[in-house]
């Protein structure tokens, strides 16, 4: 059984710790340069904040005072994030750092309900650091990720989606959209919007030849952990970035 533990809008989180008077407003943090946005908290993005968008395009909204900017602090989110990390591995097995708000972890020889358990790592983490984490624990890591998402979007579920019954399994494919689950990018999700397939339980019934041939060993990984069949190994070691991106934006062309 895996578990993956999300820290929530992180970025705008980490800001928030360290200025509990904006917890319940609107918050966004920007990239380096300034230029455009790069994390939002929830009530950000109900005003329709996008991840993104030009800074001008909201700056009578900041002007205003209804939300509350911030110029990116890599080193404090670096920081901050050493410490979520380090509190999770303290409380289980072992861990997977994925990225900088996101961790893998497995549950061997974790006895007690998972559910309460993945709770517990919660509100210990939010304790330690202040940070708010969802939790996903499921079969597989690919199941994992759409647990932690489930647990985003569902406050009743106080935190943790512990998803293991087959049945519950596949109720959630068959709402969950394809090109959110891990793995399927926007390369095979072009190719699946021609078919018409919009549900991740739609792409697990596929036949599993069709699936090799057309994306690959990767693809039926991918396929083959939705039906919660363990594929994708577990690595104590982070993975060194393979992208980095730098932008600018202008009002006009």
């Amino acid at each position: 059984m895996y578990g993956l533990c999300d820290c929530n809008n992180f970025y705008a989180s980490c800001e928030r710790v360290f200025r509990p008077d904006l917890v319940g407003k609107p918050v966004v943090v920007l990239s380096n340069n300034d230029g455009c946005i790069i994390a939002r908290s929830n009530e950000a993005k109900s005003l329709g904040i996008k991840m993104g968008q030009p800074f001008y395009q909201i700056r009578s909204l900041v002007e205003s005072g209804r939300v509350a900017v911030f110029s990116a602090n890599f080193s404090l989110y670096g920081d901050m994030s050493n410490r979520v990390m380090s509190t999770l591995r303290s409380l289980v097995p072992g861990i997977e750092i994925y990225s900088i708000d996101e961790a893998f972890f497995y549950l061997d020889g974790i006895s007690e309900p998972l559910d309460e358990f993945g709770r517990m790592v919660g509100r210990t983490i939010r304790r330690n650091t202040g940070i708010p984490v969802s939790i996903g624990i499921a079969p597989t890591k690919t199941l994992a990720k759409i647990a932690s998402k489930l647990a985003k979007q569902y406050p009743k579920l106080a935190g943790c989606c512990y998803m293991h019954r087959p049945q519950d399994i596949t109720k959630v494919l068959n709402r969950f959209p394809l090109q959110d689950v891990w793995g399927i990018g926007r390369r095979y999700g072009k190719m699946f919007d021609r078919m018409g397939l919009q549900t991740a339980q739609q792409f697990v019934e596929l036949p599993q030849e069709w699936v090799r041939a057309r994306m690959g060993v990767t693809g039926l990984r991918t396929w083959s952990e939705l039906q919660g069949q363990e594929c994708i190994g577990f690595e104590q070691m982070h993975q060194r970035k393979q992208q980095i991106t730098i932008s600018r934006s202008f009002p006009r062309e």
